[in-house]
This record gives C-alpha cells, sequence and structure tokens, in this order.
C-alpha cells in the first residue's frame, strides 16, 4: 500500500484528491493539510511515501515546505500541484527537491500513475508537459556551464543524460542508442549515483545548467 499525504489550500481540491486517491485500491491518504506549514509536521510525523504539494499556499508555501523536507532527510517523495500556467515557481520546486509535478486538472489514472511512479523512486517527466517546463527552465534559468561536473561520466552516460533532458522514457532511449532498456536502467542509475542526483528530474536540471542540453 503507497501511503499519500495531500497538501492544498483550497479545500474543495484538497477533499476532490482524497476522494479520487480513495478509489485506488494500493493508495491510502494518511494525511491533509491546508498549508506548508502544516504539511511539515504531518510529513515529519507520518512519513507518507509521497506527499502532493500545492506550490502557492499560506503561512509556508509549498517550495519552501520542500526545501524544509528535503533539508531534514525526509525520504518522503515530493510531487509539486500546480496549474502550470498560472505559476512561475515550478523551476524551484524542482530545485528544493521535488520529483515532479502533476497539474491540477491531471485524471485520475495519471494521478495515480504519478503516485506509483515516484514511489518507486522515479520521476513523473511527463513529456508533453515537460517540453514546456524545460524550454522555460533553459530561457530562464543562468547556465553554470561547469561541464566539469560530468567528467566522471562515461561517453554513452553523457549521451543517455542528453535523452533524459529531452523527457524520453528508457524505452525511447533503447530504441534510440539502439540498447536494450535494462541496460539504460543500469545507464540511468550510475549516472545519477555519479553526480549524487535523487532522480531524473534533477538530472535534466543539471543538463541544462551545465550546458549539456539545450
Amino acid at each position: 500500500m503507497i501511503r499519500v499525504a495531500v497538501v492544498d489550500d483550497q479545500g474543495m481540491v484538497r477533499r476532490g484528491l482524497v476522494s479520487l486517491l480513495g478509489m485506488e485500491p494500493d493508495i491510502e491518504v494518511v494525511g491533509e493539510a491546508g498549508d506548508g506549514e502544516a504539511a511539515v509536521q504531518l510529513i515529519e510525523r507520518e512519513k507518507p511515501d509521497v506527499a502532493l504539494l500545492d506550490i502557492r499556499m499560506p503561512v509556508m508555501d509549498g517550495i519552501e515546505a520542500m526545501r524544509r523536507l528535503t533539508a531534514a532527510g525526509v525520504t518522503t517523495r515530493l510531487l509539486a500541484l500546480t496549474t502550470f500556467d498560472l505559476d512561475e515557481y515550478v523551476f524551484e520546486a524542482l530545485r528544493a527537491g521535488a520529483s515532479g509535478f502533476l497539474l491540477k486538472d491531471a485524471s485520475v489514472e495519471e494521478l495515480a500513475a504519478a503516485i506509483r511512479t515516484v514511489a518507486g523512486g522515479e520521476a513523473v517527466l511527463a513529456p508533453t508537459v515537460t517540453r514546456r517546463v524545460i524550454d522555460a527552465f533553459a530561457r530562464n534559468a543562468p547556465r553554470k556551464q561547469d561541464p566539469g561536473r560530468l567528467a566522471e561520466l562515461t561517453p554513452r552516460e553523457l549521451d543517455v543524460l542528453r535523452l533524459v533532458a529531452k523527457g524520453l522514457s528508457n524505452a525511447e532511449i533503447a530504441d534510440e542508442l539502439v540498447l536494450t532498456p535494462a541496460t539504460v536502467k543500469t545507464h540511468v542509475s550510475s549516472l545519477l549515483s555519479k553526480l549524487d542526483l535523487r532522480d531524473r528530474v534533477h538530472a535534466v536540471i543539471v543538463a541544462y545548467e551545465t550546458g549539456l542540453a539545450g
């Protein structure tokens, strides 16, 4: 059973999410909160597998809550909830420790799939939305142009990282590079370990910040 916390300052949205998740046989909502400060307390107390956090909230916003949870070493996987077109802070959420993001108008299937994905240690990088996020990130984020950070990666790992930054799945990367999905998974795990990254979404950020992707 995947234990989930739901955090959103809008009561109707929060109750809707709780209701939708309650229909999934492998997901259990263990708590809910309406602001970032309450979210930090809830997540530290209940230690859910996954937490859905709205970005814009009173008292403490979702980004600061994520920073505090990440700094505290909480192992709960964090998913940012956003309306995207109105949110300018998605990138900060990713930097703060989020393992991806969900649009608030996502379907039940997309919501449940995202939770299962991050609970399994992966990041939510839906190509249809990620392309827009990456494009905006590339325009707005300062390029550190520090290729030295990638020095430990093999040429093949660099190839894989470039394709990860494009939002490709392991299967798609395997087709592109004529490898098996299992081999791609090994390369992804290796580059994440070498770069000391939590997951693929943070690998995307590094690829852009170092100038590898563009």
